[in-house]
């Protein structure tokens, strides 16, 4: 058992973001799984971590539940639910990441996430229809994968899959055919809010594209702040005040370690060279990203 999670950690640290995404989402379900079974078996009903976690309509609530915007995209409550949302996300992240960074595509998948709860709340808040069901809350990946499905589908609108039954056909269509489908389900009784959140995500994967072939990457300053944030959890090392001569056996965590940080660094570089072109690139990144071609 511990060689098995051994391993999972190995290939979560080593793995691009598309896979880090799936892991957490996994992972997260798990553990809500595991923890809901000991509340059922102790009796505990007084605490629901799925609503807890769960974007609400109700504003005041939501003013107290800061954090669900962000912790509602990696949640969901049944099987089905995780298992095609996860498809989802990893046919089209395959394509997505054939074009962009991970760092680009992480980036993409929690502003999609974050268009959705956005337009979810306003929906709830402002329209009759919506207004009548009462309050409610919302989970699920589907509006940030809806934005790497979209984004993937406009950026490169030529390319086609091949599907079972039907043969060849253009990602776009496939794309398009989805927001259809969530937009002709606004007025339905069923996971209404789910819908309304779809097509927040597929708006912004959509205009993620169109500007991105302008030349401009709206993605930018989340990617800036998610850095941010994940620096805050890594360790910093204090430069020794002393030469040391001796040298030691790089450890499994300080390969993993500098592995990512160069990974990083050569994931801004590329992101860089998309924008302005090889020209743009100073004398240092054009060495560094020839370095890391070679190996």
């Amino acid at each position: 058992m511990a060689d098995i999670i051994d391993n999972l950690k190995l290939k979560y640290k080593s793995g691009t973001v598309l896979t880090k995404l799936i892991f957490i989402n996994v992972l997260v379900f798990a553990a809500l799984k595991v923890i809901d079974v000991i509340f059922i078996l102790f009796n505990i009903h007084s605490l629901d971590l799925i609503t807890l976690l769960g974007v609400p309509s109700n504003l005041q609530l939501l003013t107290q539940r800061f954090w669900t915007p962000v912790a509602y995209m990696f949640v969901h409550e049944g099987f089905l639910h995780i298992l095609f949302n996860m498809l989802w996300l990893y046919w089209f992240g395959q394509i997505f990441m054939q074009y962009f960074t991970g760092r680009t595509l992480g980036s993409l998948y929690v502003l999609g996430g974050l268009a959705g709860a956005i337009l979810y709340v306003i929906a709830f808040n402002t329209i009759p229809y919506y207004l009548d069901m009462g309050r409610g809350w919302m989970i699920g990946a589907s509006a940030a994968v809806m934005a790497i499905v979209m984004g993937a589908a406009f950026y490169r609108p030529e390319l086609k899959l091949n599907l079972l039954f039907i043969g060849q056909i253009k990602i776009v269509y496939i794309a398009i055919f989805a927001f259809v489908l969530d937009f002709m389900s606004l007025g339905s009784a069923t996971n209404p809010g789910g819908h309304v959140a779809h097509i927040g995500g597929a708006l912004l994967g959509y205009l993620f594209a169109i500007q991105y072939k302008k030349g401009t990457d709206i993605t930018g300053w989340m990617s800036r702040l998610i850095d941010l944030f994940a620096g805050l959890f890594k360790p910093h090392r204090k430069k020794p005040k002393m030469k040391v001569y001796h040298s030691r056996k790089e450890t499994d965590w300080d390969y993993n370690y500098r592995k990512n940080s160069e990974q990083e660094e050569i994931d801004a570089i590329l992101d860089k060279l998309k924008k302005s072109g090889y020209s743009g690139l100073t004398p240092e990144e054009k060495k560094k990203l020839f370095d890391a071609s070679k190996k």
